[in-house]
């Protein structure tokens, strides 16, 4: 039962791949079909909200000693709502929109190397060029950055399927798609690598973390209905005209709720960098299925930049292991003839971040 018991976290977060997955190809075909990504992002959010606020409400109830939030808490995490959620999940949506699944599948394996740049540049990281992990987490910052641009910019040969033009994308359909899509794709890995640094003094402020994200979940499903009532016109842009899109809004509602929770049991135990080495996996599910069952075009140029980024992925985090290697020290003290051992491990960005919450998939 003990074995079992220590391969679980990894069970977990392979299952979590997959409905990432879902969640990539279930939301391409809704889009498809003319669901609005707006919308769909504000009934998201809405769902997730319905699902963590009454956990959140329960877990308060059962505890002794309950975080309130000052108003410097509230500063932080309205932010993070604005940034690292609706400002996120309609980059990442509309990114998903106007190019495929697997293409924003790969996107989303530039977080850790762009977390790396911010954190370097805060000074959250430590950053020694003489240093062999430093070099690597430096040389897969620019393998992952060269190969999202190679996804971009170089498609190569076609290997599969004819092409698919969106028709409910704020742009006009035409051969920009696709460098628009992968533009928007960055920019929601790029703030959801800011959702993460503001992670680190949210958790100082608040380290409920239950709490703190359903006040987030809550701000960013009414920043997130702002935004969708500013752009849609046309008020048929909230109806569900189809089965399709009233599952795609209640499946990824329940992921986003169920991510969380896997997330923060498997970081809780086994750390962030065990959680991030499983995002590849998601890359390829969703390659394979969406070319088999969306018939998404396949390009020669885009597989090798997913490699690529796949591979810069793990170089940064060989480099953190040797971090997390080297912050486990022994500290021996000598008292009265007697020796102690104390391990210390240090997680990813700071003594108070656990890195946990909603993935933006």
């Amino acid at each position: 039962m003990g074995r079992t018991d220590g391969y679980l976290p990894a069970f977990a977060m392979v299952g979590l791949q997959f409905i990432y997955a879902g969640v990539a190809l279930f939301t391409r075909a809704a889009l498809l079909k003319g669901l609005s990504p707006r919308v769909f992002v504000v009934y998201r959010q809405g769902i997730a909200t319905l699902l963590i606020a009454p956990i959140a409400f329960v877990s308060r109830r059962k505890k002794s000693s309950r975080c309130t939030l000052g108003l410097k808490s509230f500063a932080w995490i309205l932010l993070a709502s604005l940034l690292g959620v609706t400002a996120n999940q309609n980059a990442y949506f509309e990114g998903l929109y106007l190019s495929s699944s697997t293409t924003a599948s790969a996107m989303t394996n530039l977080i850790p190397a762009v977390t790396f740049v911010m954190t370097a540049i805060l000074g959250m990281e430590k950053v020694n060029i003489r240093s062999p992990k430093t070099l690597a987490k430096m040389l897969g910052t620019v393998v992952c950055v060269g190969g999202a641009i190679s996804m971009a910019l170089l498609k190569g040969p076609k290997l599969l399927n004819t092409q698919l033009l969106p028709t409910k994308s704020l742009f006009s359909p035409g051969g920009e798609n696709w460098l628009l899509g992968c533009l928007f794709l960055l920019g929601s890995s790029f703030f959801w690598s800011l959702w993460m640094v503001f992670q680190v003094p949210i958790s100082e402020s608040c380290p409920d973390h239950l709490y703190s994200s359903t006040w987030m979940c809550f701000l960013a499903t009414l920043e997130s209905a702002i935004v969708a009532l500013l752009v849609e016109k046309d008020v048929k842009a909230w109806n569900l005209n189809s089965y399709i899109e009233l599952s795609c809004c209640l499946y990824t509602g329940f992921a986003l709720a169920v991510s969380f929770f896997v997330q923060a049991w498997c970081i809780s135990g086994r750390g962030p960098l065990f959680s991030s080495m499983f995002n590849p996996l998601c890359t390829v599910i969703v390659t394979a299925f969406a070319a088999i069952f969306q018939h998404e075009e396949t390009y020669t140029g885009s597989l090798v930049g997913a490699f690529a980024v796949i591979v810069g992925l793990y170089i940064v985090l060989w480099g953190k292991a040797k971090d997390l290697e080297e912050i486990v020290q022994v500290i021996v003290y000598e008292s009265s003839g007697k020796t102690y051992r104390t391990d210390i491990e240090e997680p990813l960005l700071s003594d108070n971040n656990d890195e946990i919450g909603m993935n933006p998939k």
